[in-house]
């Protein structure tokens, strides 16, 4: 089961990627970073499988479950940002072109190796006397997904025009990267097995990291949509009102649409980060 699996996660990001090659996704940043996904899922993926084949499984230091639910969780989440971001602007942008039909079927490649992968994470999890990894946690699963959805923001932001010579804007930025580290020091506590090395039980330490990051996710809302919308600044309130947005070029995002996507992302990023503060107080008052 494993490895017929591991062969459909090869041949859908092989084609996803293939297909969004031969459109030229790659000029733009959502296409970077869709193309990125599935390159690194592949390589990632037969690298396993290499492993695997080989029975080299015994040889590495750490267990080898605990790592293939880990890598199979984040695989997961990866393609299925790519199979929702990609879509929105590319199917968009390419819609009168010969392309769009290839557009298309990349989504639909990106779609199966998303179920392949949460199939292979349900699979593992399955097997007898196998240890739950934290990336298949409910909090693993949060943690996993406040990571890839600023991943996908930080990539917005590589337009640094949304942001420059803006304080309040560069602090969204900020926001954007501290939360990130700290989401992802809770991670890797986990993952190498240190979170028994802090002073205070980690779970506590991850609900104040978790607090910390709502706080600051909070500023970032209010402020990013207040800076970038505000006609006042010398912003665009409306889509209209940017002139790029009606310039019909293929493979680009107009500067409004990055500035909504950003905003849009925040306001989703939040809403995780709140529903992981929520489970895990009620984690800490249940053990209490």
């Amino acid at each position: 089961m494993g490895c017929c699996l591991r062969q459909l996660q090869l041949f859908s990001t092989c084609m996803a990627f293939s297909l969004g090659a031969s459109v030229g996704t790659w000029k733009g940043a959502i296409g970077n970073w869709s193309m990125f996904i599935w390159c690194f899922c592949f390589v990632l993926t037969l690298l396993i499988l290499i492993v695997e084949l080989c029975g080299l499984e015994g040889h590495f230091p750490f267990s080898w479950d605990n790592f293939l639910i880990t890598c199979n969780c984040y695989s997961a989440l990866l393609c299925l940002s790519a199979s929702i971001i990609y879509p929105i602007i590319y199917v968009q942008l390419l819609s009168n072109s010969h392309d769009w039909d290839r557009t298309i079927i990349s989504t639909a490649f990106s779609c199966i190796a998303f179920v392949a992968y949460a199939m292979d994470v349900t699979w593992t999890r399955a097997q007898p006397n196998i240890i739950t990894g934290y990336m298949a946690t409910v909090p693993g699963l949060l943690k996993g997904l406040e990571t890839i959805v600023a991943c996908v923001i930080f990539v917005f932001l590589s337009n640094t025009s949304l942001y420059l010579h803006q304080p309040a804007l560069e602090w969204c930025v900020a926001v954007y990267s501290i939360c990130f580290i700290l989401s992802s020091v809770a991670i890797l506590l986990n993952l190498g097995k240190c979170d028994n090395r802090l002073s205070i039980p980690f779970s506590i330490f991850q609900l104040v990291l978790t607090l910390l990051s709502v706080l600051l996710y909070t500023t970032a809302l209010l402020l990013w949509p207040l800076y970038q919308f505000n006609e006042e600044l010398s912003r665009q309130p409306q889509r209209s009102s940017d002139v790029n947005c009606s310039s019909g070029l293929p493979t680009s995002v107009c500067t409004w649409d990055q500035q909504l996507a950003v905003v849009s992302l925040t306001a989703i990023n939040l809403l995780i980060y709140v529903t992981d503060l929520v489970f895990s107080a009620r984690l800490n008052f249940n053990s209490s």
